[in-house]
């Protein structure tokens, strides 16, 4: 699939722009295997780069003018580079036009207009990170065309900042982070604290295992109340609770948490809480027992996304009972929450049967006919 995406960027960039480009780079989705809500506490998240990716055909103009086009959007998006404010942008353009300002805000980078046009097969609105993949392919590309030697840590809160600050979306630079640094058949341990990263083998290629993805089809929009709120409330605990993030908390202090918090922020909290330890003990039970030891992880992820910080639907639920009732050794929603898609993690011998038992659930229940289909962990983000 890289071989045609790859050519039908470069096609699809001569025939928008009437001349070739300079290259073509690209940059993979995501898929949290586990950390939900963690990233903006200042916690710590576990995701990899998945064998979905966007490609990015540049050349640099020499003018201040960036133009972009995209296989998902009718016209062309025109805009001075001076003149990129949250205001002057709409739709899919805020995410490499909020790089190209990202860039120059964060990293000093000064270059010149550019025109970009932007091919992609990760899937919209599945909670894969459809979004940090465009950022992050038009970063490394502007990278190397500005001449701008940023690191990949650096290249990673450009994304972030594009998508706080231009996108207006309030997310946590794990996404980015994910689609910078992965590598094939391993996850990224990442420390939102102090943005350290460890790579670290999953084996699931080893163990005979995939991720099968089961995108729901229940859009859900991060810049509404939802995620908002959820955000409010961590803020509330950590500062009833005397700390500067819900990181500094432990299991052992829920007690006194629940002394002081009400009911509802409680629930919350313990969540964040709760999800830390079980990042880092997946890491640990990876390490020493390998990934056939991790499905009771998960899955408790998943109790606590439902009941604590009340982010799942009827479909998640579904889609996750229905996978381990058929062979799945663990499985969670995934992402933001609201809709987007649940992870199963499987045996390979398994997948048709799951695959199969979820379709049917879904049908009889009156849902939506789910899309369901394997990912591998893969390279992060890079010149073509």
């Amino acid at each position: 699939m890289t071989d045609v995406l790859k050519q039908q960027v470069t096609e699809g960039f001569t025939a928008h722009f009437g001349y070739s480009p300079s290259g073509v780079w690209s940059a993979p989705g995501r898929v949290n295997l586990i950390g939900e809500h963690t990233d903006y506490n200042e916690g710590f998240v576990f995701p990899f780069a998945i064998n979905r990716r966007t490609f990015a055909a540049v050349a640099l103009r020499t003018d201040a003018v960036v133009r972009v086009a995209s296989s998902f959007a009718q016209s062309v998006v025109e805009l001075p580079l001076d003149q990129i404010r949250r205001d002057a942008v709409t739709g899919w353009s805020a995410y490499p036009l909020g790089v190209a300002w990202a860039m120059q805000q964060l990293g000093g980078a000064t270059g010149t207009g550019f025109d970009c046009y932007i091919e992609s097969d990760v899937p919209v609105g599945a909670g894969l990170s459809s979004s940090a993949a465009i950022e992050c392919a038009v970063a490394v590309a502007l990278n190397d065309l500005w001449e701008a030697n940023l690191d990949r840590r650096t290249l990673a809160r450009v994304g972030q900042l594009a998508e706080n600050e231009i996108v207006g979306a309030p997310t946590g630079i794990m996404d980015q982070s994910a689609s910078l640094l992965g590598e094939l058949d391993h996850g990224v341990f990442l420390d939102c604290r102090d943005l350290s990263a460890q790579v670290i083998d999953l084996g699931f290629a080893r163990e005979g295992l995939e991720l099968l993805i089961i995108d729901t089809k229940v859009e859900h929009r991060h810049a509404d109340g939802g995620y908002a709120s959820r955000r409010a409330a961590c803020e509330l605990g950590a500062a009833t609770m005397g700390v500067g993030s819900l990181r500094d908390l432990t299991v052992a202090d829920l007690p006194r948490a629940k002394e002081l918090l009400d009911e509802l922020t409680y629930r919350r909290v313990r969540h964040v809480v709760t999800e830390n330890d079980r990042v880092v003990e997946t890491v640990r039970v990876l390490r020493e027992q390998g990934p056939t030891a991790i499905g009771k992880l998960l899955y408790a992820s998943h109790e606590s996304m439902r009941d604590d910080f009340e982010i799942s639907v009827d479909e998640l639920d579904t889609a996750v009972e229905t996978a381990l009732q058929h062979g799945a050794i663990g499985a969670r929603m995934t992402g933001g929450g609201f809709g987007g898609a649940a992870i199963a993690l499987t045996p390979v011998a398994k997948i048709s049967e799951v695959t199969l038992a979820v379709l049917a659930e879904f049908e009889a229940l009156g849902y939506a006919k789910p899309d369901i289909f394997v990912v591998s962990a893969a390279p992060g983000a890079h010149a073509e």
